[in-house]
């Protein structure tokens, strides 16, 4: 039964989906969703150890062997992003059933966890597949996933943020198809590892060039590279507290990991870095990314935009990771993609404990909100210090990585960017701090903690930012494994 692990992780979420929709009332199609996502969290720590212990995986759908049949192909790489979105899933998927009932009427709900679990379809299914296409079907089915769970917020303005994103991500997606057409001219494949043997040979021509400039683009514009970032922020926004979490933890992440397919697997690292000017371009996007979308943060209001804005300015170190073309460098941006999705979906869960209670996660509901909701306040600060970066937190883990790897490759000045934009976080987050615990709320009455099935997983969250931060076994180690995989072992 193993053997069919690959496929079943991708057709459970896929099959249920439908089924989700059918059910009635709010309890119901949670509890499958919610059985479903644990399901998945189990198949993948599975793929994973089967991928430690065994090597690379492959399954050929309906037996047709690649590179004529589609081909599931699981490394370490692939094995941990969908560790890390089963993880995630499975955490925030409880947390839904409470807070998704306030947001959104009843009737909605089945269509709310039928859209998740196939997003969760979606992006598993770009993860596991080895076909450079299919990572094309599988992006499209996430979006109308990701532009319906947009849509369901409570604000009016949720329906004009998902048309935004729906407008910009058909772009980035046709940009990204255009990319794999002109490569299948050119190759008569679409096997991505059958690609990579087989570019070489027209690596210097007109088309292939602009193939990779369409398919990074186009990835760039669905993982929110600055300036390519204009849909995210309202996207996080206007959509319900739960789903803010679930997309700032997935969405991007998913993104990023097709960047790194693509330019180290498919293209190879001496074209994508050596002969291409990649990684001038993507540093310097990437350190603008860091130092705008943290100065903008600053000055929000509405703290899931200031989120939002800080996930743009983190996207910028997991690409300058990428950028610097080498394993520490990668094995940094492997580790801030998983690191960054658990203390940012810690909180945005935080942020969603505060809406239930106070109606709304603008500043002035921060307002003494460290006395009349201490587990909730504590839970966002401790997501705080992590996304700044301080010691004992995964924050910290990811950053000294990206600060060693730039200053193994001489470049000193990038460790001063790093060190400014970190700054910046604390700012921004102190600022939340210093309202929460100093200032008073304009009402008499308080407001009570909230309730013990929104408190749990995001402590739970909390829990792993600290607990991977000071055990590091496990994410550095696959991380630096399908880091040595895909650069050739090289520094």
């Amino acid at each position: 039964m193993d053997a069919h692990f690959q496929a079943l992780i991708v057709v459970l979420p896929l099959l249920a989906a439908p089924l989700a929709a059918l059910l009635r009332g709010r309890t119901g199609p949670w509890l499958l969703a919610t059985l479903v996502s644990w399901a998945m969290l189990g198949l993948a720590l599975a793929l994973l150890l089967k991928v430690q212990a065994e090597g690379t995986l492959s399954y050929a759908l309906g037996g047709w062997a690649a590179p004529i049949g589609i081909e599931y192909r699981l490394d370490a790489l692939n094995a941990f992003v969908q560790v890390l979105l089963a993880l995630v899933a499975a955490v925030v998927l409880p947390f839904m059933h409470l807070s998704a009932a306030q947001e959104i009427d009843e009737e909605r709900l089945p269509g709310l966890y039928a859209a998740v679990l196939l997003l969760l379809a979606g992006l598993t299914g770009i993860t596991a597949t080895g076909d450079a296409f299919n990572v094309f079907v599988f992006l499209e089915i996430s979006s109308l996933a990701t532009y319906t769970l947009i849509a369901l917020g409570q604000d009016r303005r949720a329906l004009t943020s998902a048309f935004r994103y729906l407008i910009m991500g058909t772009i980035g997606a046709t940009f990204f198809l255009i990319g794999v057409g002109l490569l299948y001219g050119m190759t008569g494949t679409l096997n991505m590892a059958d690609l990579g043997e087989r570019l070489p040979a027209v690596a210097d021509t007109r088309t292939v060039h602009t193939a990779v400039a369409f398919l990074v683009v186009g990835v760039c514009l669905k993982l929110a590279l600055f300036p390519l970032h204009l849909w995210l922020p309202n996207a996080y926004t206007y959509a319900p507290s739960a789903v803010s979490a679930l997309l700032a933890a997935t969405s991007t992440k998913v993104a990023v990991y097709v960047l790194i397919r693509f330019l180290y697997t498919v293209f190879g690292v001496e074209f994508s870095f050596g002969e291409l000017p990649l990684t001038s371009i993507l540093v310097v996007l990437a350190m603008l990314g860091m130092l705008i979308a943290s100065a903008v943060a600053i000055g929000q209001q509405e703290v899931k935009r200031l989120l939002a804005y800080s996930s743009v300015a983190q996207v910028g170190y997991m690409v300058l990771g990428i950028a610097l073309a080498t394993t520490a460098g990668l094995t940094a941006a492997l580790l801030h993609l998983f690191n960054h999705a658990l203390m940012k979906s810690a909180l945005f869960l935080a942020l969603g404990c505060i809406a239930f209670r106070m109606g709304g996660t603008r500043v002035e509901h921060f307002k003494g909100i460290g006395r009349s909701m201490p587990w909730t306040s504590a839970a966002f600060v401790a997501g705080g210090l992590s996304l700044i970066g301080v010691p004992l937190t995964v924050g910290f883990i990811s950053k000294w990585y990206l600060v060693l790897a730039a200053i193994g490759q001489g470049w000193w000045w990038l460790v001063v960017v790093i060190l400014i934009s970190s700054l910046m976080a604390v700012v921004y987050i102190w600022r939340l701090v210093e309202v929460a615990y100093f200032e008073t709320p304009a009402e008499r009455d308080r407001h009570h903690e909230a309730p013990l099935s929104l408190l749990l997983p995001t402590w739970l969250l909390v829990a792993l930012n600290f607990w991977l931060g000071i055990d590091t076994r496990l994410t550095v180690g696959v991380a630096e494994s399908a880091a040595r995989a895909l650069t050739g072992g090289g520094s």
